[in-house]
């Protein structure tokens, strides 16, 4: 969430940001939270003076029964003030939930130098690497392709679980897993990540932590009336792993991977394309996650994505690198680069990585702290890419891999992991 400092401190800088991201409702919230503030701080103020009041007036009852006086007027006035304190109390508690639940509902500013722009039409395109795939003969879909080798199998896993789920078979699944453990290895032993099996139930506070509580909460599996989630991303167990602790600055960077399922009811709302495994209810991924220092969060950033575009380098796929524009990036994000795949049965790019700094966005909701040189607690800066998503990744390596004959190549640095060089 934002300091609270900073909106009261500098309310028109922070009103100025937010109108980037096109957020007219954010900018209201602002004046709202200013105004709660106002009267959680005069209530504190009125609470301080009474407490005073009454430790005096404590002090002076007890000088009087020393003295052998009668105290009770003054005991009168105590009790008087017990029961403001009392009510004070209340409307302070009443005023702190009410400034986090405006503070929980507004985003994070864009970084000054993020391109502005209302939506994706603003995205300036970063850099490219590889070219697109000329191949030979017609050009099948992910769709045919794994139907005709019996790859993954839609129609039976819509018996199972509904639309928007996959259940992978047979070279499929194979593929799968190879890709998988091919991320993992890269990550961990080329780019010094530490590899993480996180639990893929996550609380609510946790979800709180990393944004998507209480914006998205629809788009979550929920359990335990809410209280328990299925996790949307591996994000939320990995980056909430040191929550509401003080690291030492001498363990920053922390550098954190982790394949999890991936679980969100959005995936096949209306209007969405659903045809395929592009956009699913469930799907896997590695994910890539980085703790650092402020002053180093920028600089980790081009590597965290430069560590995800590897995958692709190595698989010898082309793609894309955009920089989110202001009104396209996710609510708790200061700067965001998408890495988007060349799918030639889609004829378009496909975004397989979101790679996004939030600065000290997420530490403040989960209280992630470190000590610094002059030994002041600060707030960690927090990042987070996939390294990367599947099935889209899966979806363009077959599409762009096809053979005239029908079978699929399996681009060399990952035959090892799939014990095989083409699927037939």
């Amino acid at each position: 969430m934002l300091d609270i400092r900073l909106i009261r401190e500098q309310p028109d800088f922070v009103k100025g940001r937010l109108v980037t991201r096109g957020g007219d409702e954010d900018v209201a919230k602002i004046d709202e939270v200013l105004r709660v503030d106002a009267e959680r701080r005069k209530a504190e103020t009125a609470l301080q003076q009474l407490n005073a009041d009454r430790k005096r007036l404590s002090k002076e009852i007890g000088g009087k029964r020393s003295r052998g006086e009668s105290s009770e007027e003054l005991e009168a006035r105590v009790r008087e003030i017990g029961d403001q304190i009392s009510l004070l109390n209340e409307q302070t508690s009443a005023a702190d939930e009410q400034q986090k639940a405006l503070l929980l509902g507004i985003p994070n500013l864009p970084h000054a130098d993020a391109p502005i722009g209302k939506d994706s039409s603003a995205n300036p395109v970063v850099r490219s690497w590889g070219e697109k795939p000329a191949l030979r003969g017609p050009v099948l879909d992910h769709v045919a392709l794994g139907t005709e080798l019996k790859l993954f199998d839609l129609e039976r896993a819509a018996k199972l679980s509904g639309s928007g789920f996959i259940c992978f078979t047979g070279a499929g699944a194979k593929l799968e897993r190879a890709l998988i453990n091919l991320m993992l290895d890269l990550q961990t032993r080329e780019h010094g990540y530490l590899e993480m099996s996180p639990p893929f139930l996550v609380r609510r506070d946790c979800m709180i932590g990393t944004t998507q509580l209480p914006k998205f909460e629809p788009d979550m599996y929920g359990l335990e009336e809410n209280q328990l989630f299925l996790a949307p991303t591996a994000e939320v167990p990995v980056t909430n792993f040191h929550r509401e602790e003080i690291l030492a600055a001498s363990e920053l960077p922390k550098k954190f991977v982790a394949y999890t399922p991936c679980f969100r009811r959005e995936a096949g709302s209306a209007g969405r394309e659903t045809r395929g495994i592009i956009r699913v209810h469930q799907f896997d991924k590695v994910e890539l996650v980085k703790i650092t220092a402020p002053e180093n969060s920028y600089a980790e950033h081009e590597s965290l994505t430069a560590n995800a575009e590897r995958v692709l380098q190595l698989l010898n796929l082309h793609y894309r690198v955009i920089e989110l524009c202001t009104g396209d990036l996710g609510f708790g994000s200061a700067k965001t680069y998408d890495i988007e795949v060349w799918s030639p049965g889609q004829n378009a790019y496909l975004e397989v990585s979101s790679c996004s700094n939030f600065e000290d966005f997420q530490a403040r909701r989960m209280n992630l702290r470190f000590k610094d040189a002059e030994g002041k607690n600060r707030f960690c800066h927090t990042l987070n890419g996939s390294g990367v998503a599947l099935p889209r990744l899966f979806a363009a390596l077959i599409e762009t891999y096809q053979q005239p004959d029908g079978s699929i190549r399996i681009p060399e640095k990952l035959q090892s992991y799939f014990g095989a060089a083409e699927i037939r």
